[in-house]
């Protein structure tokens, strides 16, 4: 299967910039993902397509605001650095200007409130730092960071809330999950009157969901793994629908890449907190879930990939079309697509 197989073209002027002021405002394009027959809608529709007793499956993951700017202690020269992950010997980061920073070069952040100095050096300005402060890193972070937006998003975000889902409990996410930014508490509401069951996973989304794929093979593409999380409790309700044929609907490309991780590792939902690299591109069959919420993604990305595979890659890049043709926004705070 060739990267060329899921290329689309796409004007620059449909990649949303800034989030709708109210959140389920957005478009819905409905596709069967049998039939490839598609409805144009609104967000605040989503509860016409669902059914009670179905799952829904959303990720709680909190985003850091990871983006910080600094500058070296010894020269004063400007440093940009992004948390990425913890690692057992420090915390995984990208710093800019990668070429300036060595391994013991101290960085500092605000007036000190936070200091970090790389232990190791890697590829592509990834360094494993020794991060210093007093107290708790996520209120640190609350008073000198950033929100990291996807490179394609060059406007200024004006309320920080506005990249995070309503639901978001859990922070160390370098990214939204933004099919879960369309959601208010008061949607959240009404699907759970109308008998809708709503469980949590947590995948903390890594900039790996935004590097692209490099080889024209797609087989050969090296995935990035991200740490995921699965409740006791959600495990049970989730193994409960699949024995009674309930229907399985997860809200975005974290949830369902957590979802078949787990599944396929297990044969069924277990309880755990794992890392997982899965790829999941056309091909293979999607065990663990009967529907997905998603955003437009990229093309040629590894998420039109996983889009691509919950129906057929035809189907898919047919809705695409019609989405550019409809001047649908796509990307982190585009419209919305529901394949069922």
């Amino acid at each position: 299967m060739k990267l060329t197989d899921f290329d689309f073209h796409l004007p620059e002027s449909l990649i949303a910039q800034h989030p709708l002021k109210n959140r389920t405002d957005s478009k819905l394009l409905v596709l069967d993902r049998e039939t490839g027959e598609m409805e144009d809608r609104h967000f605040y529709n989503i509860i016409d397509y669902l059914k009670k007793d179905d799952v829904l499956v959303l990720n709680n993951t909190r985003v850091l605001p990871a983006r910080l700017h600094g500058h070296k202690k010894d020269s004063g020269g400007h440093v940009e650095m992004l948390l990425l992950n913890p690692e057992t010997n420090g915390y995984k980061v990208l710093i800019k200007p990668a070429r300036r920073v060595h391994v013991g070069t101290e960085i500092v952040f605000g007036d000190g409130e936070l200091t970090a100095t790389p232990l190791e050096k890697h590829d592509n300005g990834i360094y494993i730092v020794k991060l210093q402060y007093d107290g708790i890193l996520e209120e640190v972070l609350d008073g000198l960071g950033e929100m990291p937006l996807p490179p394609y998003i060059k406007a200024q975000l004006e309320d920080n809330e506005r990249y995070q889902t309503v639901f978001s409990k859990h922070s160390g996410s370098a990214a939204a999950p933004t099919a879960g930014l369309h959601f208010t508490t008061e949607l959240l509401s009404q699907i759970k009157e109308k008998g809708v069951d709503i469980v949590y996973i947590t995948l903390h989304v890594g900039l790996g969901t935004f590097r692209p794929v490099a080889v024209e093979n797609v087989e050969e593409h090296d995935m990035h793994s991200e740490f995921y999380s699965i409740e006791k409790s959600t495990a049970k309700r989730l193994n409960e629908a699949k024995e009674k044929g309930h229907r399985i609907i997860s809200v975005g490309t974290t949830s369902t890449r957590t979802l078949e991780a787990n599944f396929r590792t297990y044969k069924k939902f277990v309880a755990t907190s794992d890392w997982t690299d899965i790829f999941i591109y056309p091909g293979q069959d999607i065990l663990s879930v009967d529907g997905l919420i998603t955003n437009f993604h990229l093309p040629k990305s590894t998420l039109l990939m996983l889009v691509s595979t919950v129906s057929t890659r035809e189907n898919i890049l047919k809705a695409y079309n019609h989405a550019v043709e409809k001047e649908y926004r796509f990307f982190s705070f585009g419209d919305a697509m529901l394949i069922i």
